[in-house]
């Protein structure tokens, strides 16, 4: 066999391979529903009662928070509720995005994990980083609740095939302690972690949603500021080259969050790695009715009907899926030499446009643009992508006042896709 015919064979089984992966992958996830009642027997007698315990506590997880106790993981029930429908879901939210998010972990690498209830994000991350799975990393899972803690090593367990085996080299350290996310105040046993080791990456996801969605959303200030003492907590628990990640639910006041945050931490020489191909001013920072946010359809994304007719008996049916997120760099990312062009990511759906055109908003240095085409070859970029856009002339729109903007005509279909055979949709406004 030559060497270029043993070449190509073995980048046919490296793509094999691949997709083998990614399909038991997509079946893990699929099972996700199951694998947690058969790690979580509910007996049948509470059974019927399951979708109105979801119910109850969706309403206290949003509109009600003054009524919910902080411990509320602790019941039973809610934990429960908890377990087959809310962290379902947010598995499926972070599977999607983190298949292409650049996280540099070697071995050794600290993961501290914020309000890490029963381990979604560990979770998430061993479903859809398989290269990570044969790595020793250890994690450090804080939240108050230590039934929910419990529950999620459980979990990853089950979710893992047997948890910490010869597949799996991941340490997970529970510490059950209150993060006082009004102070941000580094807790005392969370401090004696970072002393002997700073972390690889923080995460915090869904953790400071009950801060800025109780300050009046008229209040800009007022959030600017939690934005910047996010920040500083999460990057004194972070070693200098380490990565922050930050995901909430997609509403505008996250998305307000999230761009005050991204500014504070560009301040601390943390740029942003995703979704921004850029270091300049965010151009959808919440103002004339945008913001920053990704969603997907429920019906595209292989969610198991089981959770979907669950969530539907709870009056509580999904037809996509919202988020905002952040990843923010280390400080050493400063110094990597930009792209000779300019990228842009695209942010919504193909919609149509006069003269037979079709058009998408993209995110781009130089402010929001819209990228225009015939329709076959701007449907051919998923939304999520990241392309480098021909700005041909100062033209804008005269709706959004966007940029106007082509592809390039040598392989015009080309674009960068991190959307993991996902197709984000994001819905404008304004």
């Amino acid at each position: 066999m030559s060497v270029q015919a043993a070449r190509l064979f073995l980048c046919r089984r490296l793509d094999s391979q691949n997709n083998f992966e990614k399909k038991v992958n997509s079946m893990l996830l699929k099972n996700i529903p199951a694998l947690i009642e058969k790690t979580f027997p509910m007996p049948a007698r509470f059974r019927s009662s399951l979708p109105s315990q979801i119910a109850e506590l969706s309403r206290l997880l949003t509109g009600a928070r003054g009524e919910r106790a902080l411990s509320y993981l602790n019941r039973p029930n809610y934990l429960s509720a908890y377990l087959r429908y809310f962290l379902p879901w947010n598995l499926h939210r972070l599977c999607l995005i983190l298949p292409s998010l650049n996280i540099p972990l070697n071995s050794g690498s600290v993961i501290i994990d914020l309000g890490s209830g029963p381990l979604t994000f560990v979770c998430a991350l061993w479903l859809s980083k398989p290269h990570l799975r044969r790595l020793p990393l250890e994690f450090v899972c804080v939240d108050r609740s230590s039934a929910a803690l419990e529950a999620g090593k459980k979990l990853f367990t089950a979710v893992s095939g047997g948890g910490c085996n010869e597949t799996c080299q991941w340490k997970i350290n529970l510490v059950r302690e209150d993060i006082d996310t009004r102070q941000m105040k580094i807790p005392p046993k969370t401090k004696n972690v970072i002393a002997e080791k700073k972390a690889a990456l923080v995460c915090a996801i869904n953790l400071f949603n009950e801060i800025y969605e109780n300050l009046p959303h008229h209040n800009t200030e007022a959030l600017r500021r939690t934005a910047e003492n996010t920040a500083s907590f999460m990057n004194e628990l972070a070693c200098a080259d380490g990565c922050i990640l930050t995901v909430e639910p997609g509403i505008p006041q996250a998305g307000k969050f999230i761009s005050f945050l991204r500014s504070a931490f560009l301040e601390l020489d943390r740029p942003p790695a995703a979704p921004c191909t850029h270091t300049a001013a965010c151009p959808l920072s919440g103002r004339e009715k945008r913001w920053c946010h990704f969603a997907f359809e429920t019906d595209q994304s292989g969610v198991p009907n089981e959770l979907l007719r669950l969530s539907a008996a709870a009056g509580l049916p999904k037809e996509r899926l919202v988020l905002s997120f952040l990843l923010a760099a280390g400080a050493e990312a400063n110094g990597k030499k930009a792209a000779d062009k300019i990228q842009a990511r695209v942010i919504s759906d193909a919609f149509p446009l006069p003269n037979n055109c079709f058009g998408r908003y993209c995110c781009s240095e130089r402010g929001l643009v819209l990228l225009t085409g015939e329709k076959a070859l701007i449907e051919k970029i998923n939304s999520f992508s990241i392309v480098e856009p021909v700005f041909a002339a100062d033209k804008r729109d005269a709706k959004s006042g966007a940029l106007i903007v082509s592809l390039p005509k040598a392989d015009p279909s080309k674009a960068e896709s991190q959307s993991n055979k996902h197709t984000f949709k994001r819905k404008q406004h304004g």
